[in-house]
C-alpha cells in the first residue's frame, strides 16, 4: 500500500539525515586533527603553511585555463579595423587569415563582414 511506502520513505529520510549528521561530525573531527597530524601546534600555523605552499594565490583548475594561459584583451573595433577587414576580404583572404592579421577574433571578422554586406544571405 501507499501508506507503507510513505512510512518506508520517512524512515529512509530519517536514516539519511542521521548519516549526513554523522558525516559532518566525522569530517569536522578529521579537519580539526589535520594541524597536529602534520606537526603544527595551531590551526593558524597550519593555515599559514598551506598558504605558503600554494604561493598565497588561488589556483585555477586546469579545466578552466585557456590553452595560452592568459585571457586576451577585448579588441576595439574601429573604422580602420573594418577597412582592413574589407580590403583583406576583397583580396580573397579567409576569415581565419583576416582575424590573425588584424588581431581580432574570427567571430568579430564574421560580424564585420556581415555589417559591411560582404557575406551572402542564407536561403
Amino acid at each position: 500500500m501507499v501508506t507503507d511506502k510513505i512510512k518506508q520513505l520517512k524512515a529512509t529520510q530519517a536514516k539519511m539525515a542521521e548519516l549526513e549528521k554523522s558525516i559532518a561530525t566525522q569530517l569536522a573531527r578529521e579537519l580539526a586533527g589535520l594541524p597536529a597530524k602534520y606537526g603544527f601546534g595551531t590551526v593558524q600555523a597550519f593555515v599559514q603553511a598551506v598558504k605558503a605552499a600554494s604561493g598565497g594565490k588561488r589556483r585555477v583548475p586546469a579545466a578552466k585555463k585557456k590553452a595560452g594561459g592568459k585571457r586576451r584583451k577585448r579588441a576595439v573595433i574601429t573604422a580602420e579595423t573594418k577597412a582592413q577587414v574589407k580590403s583583406l576580404a576583397a583580396a580573397g583572404k579567409t576569415g581565419a587569415e583576416i582575424a590573425k592579421s588584424v588581431g581580432i577574433s574570427l567571430p568579430s571578422v564574421q560580424n564585420i563582414k556581415k555589417e559591411l554586406g560582404l557575406v551572402k544571405a542564407r536561403k
